[in-house]
């Protein structure tokens, strides 16, 4: 595995709180998607875990690596999204499960070393899960570790946040994504990069997607609104039906586009007729409605909404 350039700091100041025996009972991984954060956490645990450690990382081959590998290490127990009674996948994670997950930790470890937990993502607990980790979170067992992952951490309550030793997850410096794209073999990693925003772990992801195409799609479209020869109900339901919030994503990052070329007075892509005051109440909705969709609300009429008061 590659390990990128902007976890090297992070990696050498938590292992260096392990070798002083100083770490905390509580991690927070947090930032946005696609920098790795799974992957930091997945490595941490395993060398946690791990019975014949090298430099904290796992040496891959002892009884505890390989029943990790198994999904089967009774110390370690990973919480995510949960099955309600009818089968259908939840959307958040419930006290219930946050309850169990605290009794584990209450438990002794089997192999004699660290009993671990994982929730991921830590910002899809409702209230009533949060409120029941907090209690864990105030009166940890002895040699227990809850690492909780989060691309949206201020969803999470602040008691929450306050009592998790936060490890922020930023973006790279734009030669140093480059670079990286460059070395696991992205093809055209100087347009991924742009479309992601600057995130190089978006930017592969998206590259193997082919999102560009659809980036390219999504202008296209609000080009066609603005001119008054696109339908909006007819293109929200398509954009529903296919990615909608990196949709939306590329949506927001036209508009952007929009406004720095009339800025710059250069001929604007879109050719929106809004006014300046317009456009930016038009950016903001978008990010709201990217937010509303992970709700109850009707996604095809969110974007109808959007699209019409582009169009």
């Amino acid at each position: 595995m590659s390990i990128p350039s902007w976890h090297v700091d992070l990696w050498a100041r938590l292992q260096a709180r392990r070798q002083r025996g100083a770490l905390p009972h509580a991690l927070l991984l947090c930032g946005p998607q696609g920098l790795g954060k799974r992957d930091f956490m997945r490595r941490f645990v395993r060398g946690l875990l791990c019975q014949h450690p090298h430099d904290g990382d796992a040496c891959g081959t002892c009884r505890s690596c390989l029943l990790l590998d198994a999904g089967t290490h009774p110390d370690y127990v990973a919480l995510s999204y949960g099955l309600r009674k009818d089968g259908v996948q939840r959307s958040d994670i419930v006290v219930d499960q946050v309850r169990e997950l605290s009794a584990r930790l209450c438990t002794a470890s089997q192999f004699g070393g660290w009993q671990i937990a994982s929730i991921d993502p830590a910002d899809a607990m409702n209230t009533a899960a949060a409120n029941a980790l907090l209690k864990t979170l105030e009166e940890p067992a002895t040699q227990t570790m809850l690492i909780l992952v989060a691309d949206a951490p201020w969803r999470m309550p602040a008691t929450i946040r306050s009592r998790c030793q936060r490890i922020d997850f930023q973006l790279p410096k734009p030669e140093e994504a480059l670079a990286w794209l460059q070395q696991v073999g992205v093809r055209d990693a100087q347009a991924a990069l742009a479309a992601a925003g600057g995130n190089p772990g978006l930017a592969q992801i998206w590259a193997k997607e082919d999102a560009l195409t659809q980036r390219q799609e999504v202008r296209k479209d609000l080009a066609a609104l603005a001119s008054g020869r696109g339908d909006a109900l007819a293109m929200g339901k398509r954009w529903l039906d296919d990615a909608p919030e990196q949709r939306l994503w590329f949506a927001a990052q036209a508009v952007a586009d929009e406004m720095r070329a009339r800025a710059t007075a250069q001929a604007a892509p879109l050719a929106s007729t809004l006014d300046g005051e317009n456009l930016m109440a038009w950016y903001d909705a978008v990010n709201r409605t990217r937010e509303a969709l992970r709700g109850p609300l009707r996604g095809d009429l969110l974007l109808l909404e959007l699209l019409g008061r582009w169009r």
